[in-house]
């Protein structure tokens, strides 16, 4: 029995796996990885796939989790999806029907772009569907120099971050670029692992935003203008730039279950005033204020036309000549 069980676990993760990237051999006791050479992979990126496996219990939930995300959070109004870091051509049949353009960026090395087994899955998928066009795009998932800021509904990342890592790119700044990409209100949906290299995925994004108090004031420590994290709160100069605005609004979030590597899966909705300057949005602050005070005013106004509506009905079933 545990025999046939084994047997079909590895099937089914043999089955979901992106092909030429990892195969599984199961022990009731443990389980290893090897990486399976394709002609394009050079001996870094096998070193990198392996290092980077997920047990197969890990992978499917993960898996699942992650359609179940795109799925239900992707807003029906939404026409343009992002991904971060694209590996297959999973994607397509993750997110709705209902999106139009599916955007790609990749997470391998600098310079690198994607993968021919990847731009060849993305092109089958969408061939089968027949739904979303798919944009091929090798910009760097940490560089999105192809997508004009404010265009996309939705960024997707689904365990993009660690890839990142791994091959020389910066996770967090890829963060930052899909709060650049979204139209204000759009959604980052994420699926990742909990840490990446010792630093909490969750927390980066939280402090990107207004939740809680945090974010309100991202303003740069000033002990060094050339650290690549801070590096976008700094002016050309290298002078620290005035505080900066939350991107996200709200952050929803809950930590994957039934998995043997901790994951967090989540949604941050951008900002509607992200991507406005410091004078924008103090006018737009100071407008806010004088339309409250104007229907301030204009409520007390009809609320003392009122009541002097009725006193003056009060006055002429009176029988009071100044009534009639």
């Amino acid at each position: 029995m545990k025999a046939a069980v084994t047997l079909a676990t590895t099937a089914l993760a043999a089955a979901t796996l992106p092909s030429s990237v990892l195969s599984f051999s199961l022990s009731p006791k443990s389980w290893t990885a090897s990486s399976i050479p394709t002609s394009r992979s050079s001996s870094r990126r096998r070193n990198v796939a392996l290092s980077m496996a997920l047990d197969p219990v890990t992978y499917l939930r993960t898996e699942w989790v992650s359609a179940a995300l795109c799925t239900n959070q992707t807003p029906r109004a939404a026409d343009v999806c992002l991904q971060l870091g694209s590996e297959d051509g999973r994607v397509v049949n993750f997110v709705p029907r209902t999106i139009r353009e599916i955007i790609t960026s990749s997470a391998e090395g600098k310079g690198e772009g994607l993968t021919v087994s990847c731009e060849r899955s993305l092109k089958q998928m969408a061939e089968r569907r027949n739904s979303a066009k798919v944009t091929i795009s090798n910009q760097p998932a940490d560089d999105l120099t192809d997508t004009p800021s404010a265009t996309v509904d939705v960024v997707i990342s689904l365990q993009a971050a660690e890839r990142m890592h791994e091959n020389g790119l910066d996770w967090k700044r890829s963060i930052r670029e899909a709060g650049r990409v979204l139209k204000p209100g759009g959604r980052l949906l994420f699926v990742e692992s909990t840490e990446i290299a010792g630093e909490s995925f969750l927390e980066y994004v939280m402090s990107l935003s207004g939740v809680a108090g945090m974010g309100e004031e991202l303003e740069p420590s000033g002990d060094d203008p050339e650290n690549p994290d801070e590096k976008d709160m700094y002016d050309v100069d290298g002078s620290a730039s005035e505080k900066q605005p939350p991107i996200f609004e709200e952050v929803g979030f809950d930590d994957v279950d039934m998995v043997l590597q901790p994951h967090v899966a989540g949604v941050a909705i951008k900002a509607l005033d992200a991507d406005l300057t410091i004078e924008q949005r103090a006018r737009k602050k100071s407008q806010e204020e004088e339309d409250r005070l104007a229907e301030i005013a204009m409520t007390a106004f009809e609320r003392g036309n009122k009541s002097r509506r009725k006193r003056k009905k009060k006055k002429a079933s009176a029988g009071d000549p100044e009534g009639q």
